[in-house]
């Protein structure tokens, strides 16, 4: 088939910015097939959208139905939508959600849109508005169930990728971390059930540094009284002082991150660097653990709070994640980057001082 003749294809992921770096396998797949690719994203993944290899462009829709805060529905911004959509001249549309969510209202506007076929994963009866209703595998990680959407479809990677979350080279680093090696550590989580209590991460950036680590703290502009409070005199700043592609740049350079179940995860995969996953079983980690790098979990997967999908911790202390040990942390990043670690002396909750 001549290029002339490929599809122009719609990618819809109105989550965060970690879902849609976890859909960009699945994206390179459907570049590689059409003449045309643009991703619809909602304001939260956008910024992650423009790094994705492959995408022509980045449409921006708040879906009533998606995120924390979700916006009121209005006839005025879903008009503006289908315009957009409308104008695409979009021949296809491959809907992006989580096990747990619906594409049937994306689904529906990409209809009234024109778009000719349109196919998703799909729990629900879709009626007449998905053309192709694909059956996910159970408990397949996000990365693989959207790309798994793609192939059926009649998408593939092309010859020579193999498949695991990439971005487009970010901007060096070097004027903000100042020389390599060093460690990241993450402290916040756009849910606080995702993350550690702030006391819990400076003790462990404590450790890090004691153990012979240097250690660089990151954070979005509203994070940083967050990462001054967890960096102290230990650890190297950075709160505020990256936008996500220099974000990616820091993560790049590092020998491991240590970072919870948030978008900074899955951008240090999408860089090449290892994880140490301070994963919280709100939700599953077969399904949103760090793919496609070496990484180390950490967290009591049978807590109290498994599978609720909790924003805010429901148990006292946030035993999950507070819990785990300094020990633990210096162990998972020595194993992940060859440096040893000194496990010190533990005190209370395991940190090492």
């Amino acid at each position: 088939m001549t290029p002339s003749r490929l599809p122009r294809t719609l990618v819809v992921r109105l989550d965060s910015a970690g879902d849609v770096l976890l859909a960009g396998p699945a994206v390179r797949a459907v570049a590689a097939g059409s003449s045309y690719t643009a991703l619809l994203c909602g304001p939260q993944g956008a910024a992650a959208g423009r790094m994705l290899p492959g995408v022509d462009d980045v449409l921006t829709f708040d879906a009533p139905w998606v995120g924390l805060e979700p916006p009121p529905v209005t006839r005025a911004d879903t008009r503006r939508l289908m315009e957009r959509l409308t104008a695409g001249r979009f021949d296809r549309a491959l809907v992006l959600v989580s096990y747990h969510q619906s594409p049937l209202p994306a689904a529906l506007l990409l209809k009234l849109a024109g778009i000719g076929r349109t196919a998703a994963d799909c729990e629900d009866y879709p009626g007449a508005l998905l053309d192709h209703r694909h059956r996910r595998r159970p408990h397949r990680h996000e990365a693989l169930a959207a790309l798994d959407l793609a192939r059926a479809e009649g998408f593939s990677l092309p010859p020579g990728d193999d498949g695991r979350l990439r971005v487009l080279p970010p901007p060096s680093a070097g004027h903000l971390t100042g020389p390599e090696p060093y460690v990241v550590l993450h402290p916040g989580a756009a849910v606080p059930a995702r993350a550690w209590t702030p006391g819990r991460a400076a003790r462990a950036v404590a450790a890090l540094s004691a153990a012979g680590h240097r250690v660089v703290v990151t954070g979005g502009r509203a994070e940083r009284e967050l990462t001054a409070r967890v960096a102290a005199r230990h650890a190297l700043d950075l709160g505020g002082a990256t936008d996500l592609p220099r974000l990616a740049g820091v993560l790049a350079g590092a020998r491991a991150v240590v970072v919870g179940n948030t978008g900074p995860a899955h951008l240090a995969a999408a860089v090449g660097t290892p994880v140490v996953s301070l994963f919280a079983p709100v939700v599953p980690a077969d399904r949103w653990a760090p793919y496609g790098v070496p990484h180390v979990l950490l967290g009591d997967p049978h807590a109290a709070c498994a599978q609720t999908r909790a924003r805010h911790c429901p148990v006292p202390g946030h035993p999950c994640l507070d819990g785990i040990g300094d020990g633990e942390v210096l162990a998972a990043v020595a194993a992940l980057t060859g440096h040893p670690a000194d496990r010190g002396e533990p005190t209370e909750r395991g940190a090492a001082v």
